[in-house]
Parts: structure tokens; C-alpha cells; sequence
């Protein structure tokens, strides 16, 4: 008896032992069956998103099998007499060296979401069915290989004659990243992830073109302040609130998309280029911006008297210059935030202002301590009047964002490319002692500092003469006007490359690839967008892009103009899309069904390249 109990316990010792260790180490990849269509017609194909919702630390391999490589995923769907045929298409693996195969693989990680094409056959009977996909898969880590299994997921679909067709979507959502931990809620860290992302957009948009130049106008100001790190951080509050404010309520008035046409507003642009010239004329010593009326004499007298209500006021001012360039990103941040619930647009957009604030602390907090150093010399009149040259440069920019959108061809790119000659030469003659002007004292005697910076700005200045001769000028081509062949030296090289496109003529375009049998790319684009214009510089011209674009048909919708086209491409975007950017690229079949989507500018060619040989499943 006694050994038998033994026995007994030992038994159920080891049971609950190795349903413990089964507690301890669930499978590390979790499946899900979704669809955006409740109900569909016979004969028609149902579009489902199969998820595998990945643990931190693990991956599953490409559903592309190699030589003597892992055991590649594998998914189908369960007979069903209602289903004809099922196709799976995989998002884009993430190749990685294996060190024991030493080979490339394909991985997925995080949340993969594979496109499983049901389609119904034409004499399915109507009602409720489940259609349930298998995957088979195995799990790795870093340590171990866990052994193969196949697991189910089903999704509740309605047979119903009366339904309309469903859209066909033939490219996989983007893989997530993996949670930054396996405890707790997925939507909390997606949350986080989401908070986290809005955060480093902010800082990204410290270097565009509206915020940085705001850096020396904020060094200037704190100078003459007093408050140390109170003021700074009321300045930095100011912005995220102000900033907030402003995004929120032009949401509220006119949309995500407004937000995005408001950056290319004529007058908004117009607006800061005044801003940005009353600022240069100022450092440069012509006023101390003290005129009788107007806002922004009223934000300057009140900021130069100092205290809070004038740290408020310079954070209103920054906020307002930087709306044109972040506006396009605020709009994204709003429309991916729109489905959400609760808090998440209005922390979403606090992070994001927290991000594009965070610089501003430190370098508002820090001019606070430099009145305890010894008085400088004429250094700081140089540098002012140097960032005087260099906005009276960057406001031609925005003059030339105005005139793009208003198509008045008054500033052309060569008008614009000569006032930037002449705007960057003349600090390097300025440094030099050849243009007499105050901070350079005759007899003062040329440092190597100061004659090095004299020769960057001169060398910079003549690196640009060659594109008023319709020379490209690479990613400085991102913030000039578009050429055309009228200005492009009598040779219309600069304006000759790239591809024809369709402008605004969607409708057209669908015919004229239905003629020819050809997917569309559509191009959402911006009279003022600098990444748009940077794509037609540098990727648009290269000969493989050419070569892949014989097989389109392009068309370029313009979203941030002021009349009714840019106002239905813009809402053709949002709804088809989902999407609020510029520039954003899409192929589409004559359905409109979406093949593949491209967003953002692309850094690497072959990338771009590749989502233009994306072709629907056969």
C-alpha cells in the first residue's frame, strides 16, 4: 500500500508537474481570423486577415521555402463546399542571417497579418457559414525551436445574394513590431508604442525647414531673459498647449485633410515668410521690430518685456511657423488616432508637441546661464546678422510655396535659385570684411573660424549656379519650385526627367489602363510638399523607375491645393486609403482595387522599385 501510494503520488507529482511546465510555456504564437465583410454574394472573393499574434523574443518563418532552410509557414484553408479557392499572400518577411544555416531567412516577428483570398463559389448556398484557415508553423527563438504544429482560426461569414461585391485588398498591412512585453494587455503597449511613435515624430520635425531655423531666433530671445529653467519650461508648456490648441481646433473646423492643406495655404505660407522677413530684417539691425500695429509687433513688444505672458506669447509664434511644415504629420498622427476611443488624439498629439518641444527646453534653459560668462566680443552681432541672410534665403521658400499653390509662376525656380546665390553669398563676403556691415570692424583681424565659414557659405552659393542652368541639385531640388521646360535653360533637361503624369485625372487614368490593360499608380502629392518633390528629383528620373513605370499608368492627385480637385483627392485618400499624407503612392487595378501602397519618400531605390513590380495574385 505503502508503495502504491508512493507510486500514486509520484505520478500525480509528475502530472502536475508537467502541467505546470505546459502553464509555464504556452506556445508563443497565437492566431486570429478577421474580415471587414460580414456578408457577400456568391461568386465573390472575401478578403480576410489572418493575424499571429507573435511573443517578444520569438519569429516563424516566410511562407517561401529554401534550400536546406527552416520549415517554412504554411497556410490554407479547411475544405468548405461553399469556398472555391483560397489564395494567401504574406506581408514582406524581415531577412535575417541564420549563423547555424548560414544562410539569409525570411522572419516574421510581432503581428503579421497574411491575406487569405476566399472565393465563394457561384452556386454557394446563402445563409451563415465559418470558414476556418489552418497554419502550420513553427516558432524559434534565439535558444530553442519549438516542434511544428497547425492550428486553426475561423471567421463567421453571411452567404447573402443581396449583398454588394466586397473590395479585393491584395497587399498585407505593414508587420508591427513585437510587444515590448508578454504581460499585459496588447492594447496598452500598442498604445504606448503609438505614444512613443508620436514622440519621435516631434523630434523629427525639429530639422524640417519651418522649426529650425527657429533655433537661433529662440537662443536670441532667452539671452535677454530672465528665470532660468522656470522659463523654459513655461516656454516648452507653452508650445505643447498652444500647439495642441491649434491642431485640435482646425481638426475640429475642417478635418485631417484640412490640417494637410492648411500647411500648403497660400496664405499661411505667405504669413510666415512675413514672419520670417521681419525676423531677419531685425537681426540684421534695420528695426528692433517695434512697428505701430499688427500681430506681430504686438508679440514681440510683449515678449521683449519679458515674464511669462512673453515666453507664452514667443511659444504662440513658434507654434504658428512651425504648423506649415508639421501639419501634414499631424494630420497622419489624427487619422490613425480617429478610430480610437477615450484619450489617445488629444495624448497622441501632446506627445507628438512634447517631441517638438523637448529641444527647445534645453536650448531655452541653457542661455540662461550664459550671462555668467564673460561678455563676448562681436561674435554674437556676426552670427545675428548672418541668421539674417540665411532667413531672408529661407523666406523666399515660403514665398515660392504661396506661389506654387496660387500657380502664378512668378517665382521660378531659377528666380528663386538667384536669390539664394546671392542671399548665401553675401555672409561669406559679409565674414570677409567685403561687406561693410555692423559686428566686422575694419582693422579686427580674420580668424581661421570666421574664414572657414566664410568660404562654406561662398562654396554653397556657387554649388547652386548650376541649377539655374536646369542642373539638378539632388535633395536640395526637395524645397525649389518644379521645373518645366520653359525654365530649364531652353534644354528643358531638368523639367525632361521623370515620368509623363496624368494631373488630377483619376477617371481618365482608370480608362486608359483599362485600355491597356495596366495597374494605375496614383501619386497624392503637394504643390509644396518637399518630400514629393523630392521623389521627382532623385528616384522619378533613375532608368530602372522609368523602366518599371512603361508597365503604369501615372497619375498625380494633388491634395493640399485651394480649389475643388485638391479637396476630392484629398477625401478620395482619406477614404480609400485611410491615410492622410503626402506624398503617398498607391497601384491600383481599374476597380480601384488597391494592389500595394507606398508611403513616405523612399531613401533606397531598389525599395521603391520593388513596390512597382507589385502585381495582384493571379
Amino acid at each position: 500500500m505503502i508503495r502504491l501510494g508512493s507510486c500514486a503520488a509520484l505520478c500525480g507529482a509528475m502530472l502536475f508537474a508537467s502541467a505546470m511546465l505546459a502553464e509555464e510555456n504556452p506556445d508563443p504564437v497565437q492566431w486570429s481570423l478577421a474580415s471587414d465583410t460580414a456578408k457577400a454574394p456568391p461568386g465573390s472573393t472575401v478578403t480576410l486577415k489572418l493575424t499571429a499574434d507573435i511573443a517578444s523574443g520569438w519569429h516563424i518563418y516566410s511562407m517561401t521555402p529554401t534550400a536546406d532552410g527552416p520549415i517554412p509557414t504554411a497556410i490554407k484553408c479547411a475544405d468548405d463546399p461553399s469556398i472555391e479557392s483560397c489564395e494567401v499572400v504574406q506581408p514582406k518577411p524581415k531577412v535575417e542571417r541564420d549563423p547555424v544555416l548560414q544562410s539569409d531567412v525570411g522572419e516574421f516577428t510581432g503581428q503579421p497579418i497574411f491575406l487569405v483570398q476566399a472565393k465563394l463559389k457561384s452556386d454557394a448556398a446563402a445563409g451563415p457559414i465559418t470558414v476556418t484557415v489552418q497554419s502550420r508553423y513553427q516558432a524559434c527563438d534565439d535558444r530553442e525551436c519549438k516542434r511544428p504544429k497547425t492550428k486553426p482560426a475561423s471567421f463567421a461569414l453571411t452567404i447573402d445574394p443581396s449583398a454588394p461585391a466586397p473590395v479585393v485588398s491584395a497587399v498585407p498591412p505593414v508587420t508591427s513590431e513585437p510587444p515590448a512585453s508578454s504581460s499585459g494587455g496588447g492594447s496598452s503597449q500598442g498604445f504606448g508604442a503609438f505614444l512613443l511613435t508620436a514622440f519621435g515624430a516631434g523630434l523629427l520635425a525639429v530639422f524640417t525647414p519651418c522649426v529650425f531655423p527657429m533655433i537661433p531666433i529662440t537662443v536670441s530671445f532667452f539671452l535677454n531673459q530672465r528665470g532660468g529653467i522656470l522659463q523654459a519650461v513655461v516656454f516648452s508648456l507653452g508650445i505643447v498647449g498652444l500647439f495642441c490648441a491649434l491642431g485640435f481646433g482646425v481638426t475640429a473646423a475642417v478635418g485631417p485633410f484640412g490640417v494637410a492643406q492648411l500647411a500648403s495655404n497660400p496664405w499661411v505660407n505667405g504669413f510666415i515668410a512675413l514672419v520670417f522677413g521681419a525676423f531677419a530684417l531685425s537681426l540684421m539691425g534695420a528695426f528692433e521690430l517695434t512697428l505701430p500695429s499688427g500681430m506681430l509687433t504686438k508679440l514681440d513688444l510683449a515678449s521683449r518685456r519679458g515674464g511669462y505672458l512673453g515666453t507664452l506669447l514667443m511659444g504662440l509664434t513658434f507654434s504658428l511657423s512651425s504648423f506649415a511644415c508639421v501639419g501634414p504629420i499631424v494630420g497622419s498622427l489624427l487619422v490613425s488616432s480617429a478610430q480610437s476611443k477615450g484619450l489617445q488624439p488629444i495624448l497622441g498629439m501632446a506627445s507628438f508637441a512634447g517631441g517638438l518641444a523637448a529641444p527647445f527646453f534645453f536650448l531655452a534653459a541653457f542661455p540662461s546661464y550664459l550671462k555668467k560668462l564673460p561678455k563676448s566680443g562681436g561674435w554674437l552681432m556676426r552670427v545675428k546678422v548672418v541668421m539674417g541672410f540665411v532667413l531672408l534665403a529661407l523666406m523666399f521658400k515660403y514665398l515660392a510655396n504661396a506661389d506654387e499653390v496660387l500657380q502664378t509662376m512668378l517665382l521660378t525656380r531659377e528666380r528663386v535659385l538667384a536669390a539664394w546665390v546671392v542671399l548665401i553669398a553675401m555672409p561669406g563676403l559679409y565674414l570677409l570684411g567685403l561687406l561693410r556691415m555692423e559686428g566686422v570692424e575694419a582693422e579686427e583681424r580674420l580668424g581661421i573660424g570666421r574664414l572657414l565659414t566664410a568660404c562654406g557659405f561662398l562654396i554653397l552659393a556657387f554649388m547652386l549656379l548650376p541649377g539655374m542652368f536646369g542642373s539638378r541639385l539632388g535633395w536640395i531640388d526637395s524645397y525649389l519650385p518644379e521645373a518645366t521646360a520653359q525654365s530649364s535653360g531652353g534644354g528643358g533637361t531638368a523639367a525632361a526627367a521623370g515620368p509623363a503624369w496624368m494631373k488630377n485625372q483619376l477617371p481618365q487614368a482608370l480608362e486608359r489602363a483599362k485600355a491597356e490593360n495596366k495597374l494605375v499608380l496614383v501619386n497624392f502629392s503637394g504643390y509644396s510638399c518637399t518630400n514629393c518633390k523630392w521623389m521627382d528629383a532623385n528616384i522619378f528620373p533613375r532608368p530602372e523607375i522609368m523602366d518599371a513605370m512603361k508597365d503604369l499608368v501615372p497619375v498625380e492627385l494633388f491634395i493640399d491645393g485651394t480649389d475643388q480637385a485638391s479637396e476630392d483627392n484629398g477625401k478620395f485618400e482619406e477614404d480609400h486609403f485611410k491615410v492622410a499624407a503626402m506624398p503617398y503612392y498607391a497601384l491600383i487595378d481599374t476597380n480601384q482595387n488597391i494592389v500595394a501602397t507606398f508611403a513616405d519618400r523612399a531613401t533606397d531605390p531598389r525599395q521603391f522599385l520593388e513596390f512597382l513590380k507589385r502585381r495582384p495574385p493571379a
